[in-house]
């Protein structure tokens, strides 16, 4: 072969042992009874460190406001994100965050604040963006409004870049992670005390986890 062809080839050739040495994991979550659980938060640490997923979690994200909710209700992104807060309700909201989980009932880090002004007819809502930059921000982070208590949602900063929410069906699935043992953590918004971690073996043939809750969680207001 040509030193040409050697060249041309060698790309694929890394592509090849690179595919090889990656494997796939399907994580389903369930509640105390057994139903899936949708927007639980699962967190993939592989033993070996280096590797990326081919769709990173997004350095962006946008939640609103709108109709006296938070959307989506939980969002995931990894540690120094920026989020953009806009409110599409015509009357004002807050923001404020603090420690999502037990740590709410002992936070004492104030986390951050935002007032939203309405969303005046027929022009588009204001945004205020926040980078999770900060000491405390990694895990789970309760989202708030002063004026209106019943508001909930959850922002999830990810210090792995394998992280995902499961769908409707409660099953996050993960591609191209890297061959080997990995850690595998669920956080879900109303199980305040978390559930043990597990470890599985990612290879050649797809692996199947199963993680389930003590709790059963609340119903979602549509």
């Amino acid at each position: 072969m040509s030193k040409l062809a050697q060249h041309l080839a060698l790309p694929a050739l890394l592509a090849f042992c690179a595919a090889a040495q990656a494997g796939n994991l399907v994580v389903s979550v369930l509640d105390k009874d057994g139903k899936p659980v949708q927007d639980a938060v699962v967190v993939v640490t592989p033993a070996s460190k280096g590797a990326t997923p081919r769709n990173p979690l997004p350095m962006q994200a946008t939640i609103n406001q709108e109709k006296m909710q938070f959307i989506p209700a939980v969002t995931v992104v990894p540690v120094g994100a920026k989020l953009s807060f806009i409110n599409n309700d015509p009357w004002d909201h807050h923001v404020r965050s603090s420690p999502a989980g037990m740590g709410q009932f002992s936070a004492t880090n104030a986390g951050f604040e935002l007032r939203l002004e309405g969303k005046p007819e027929g022009k588009p809502g204001k945004a205020s963006e926040v980078t999770l930059d900060k000491a405390g921000v990694l895990g789970a982070t309760l989202l708030g409004c002063f004026i209106h208590g019943s508001m909930r949602g959850y922002i999830y900063a990810s210090e792995s870049p394998w992280a995902a929410k499961t769908g409707s069906e409660g099953i996050a699935t993960f591609e191209d992670l890297p061959e080997g043992a990995a850690q595998v953590k669920v956080w879900q918004a109303d199980q305040l005390i978390d559930i043990a971690p597990q470890q599985v073996t990612v290879g050649a043939v797809l692996a199947k986890n199963v993680m389930q809750l003590t709790v059963v969680p609340r119903r979602r207001r549509s």
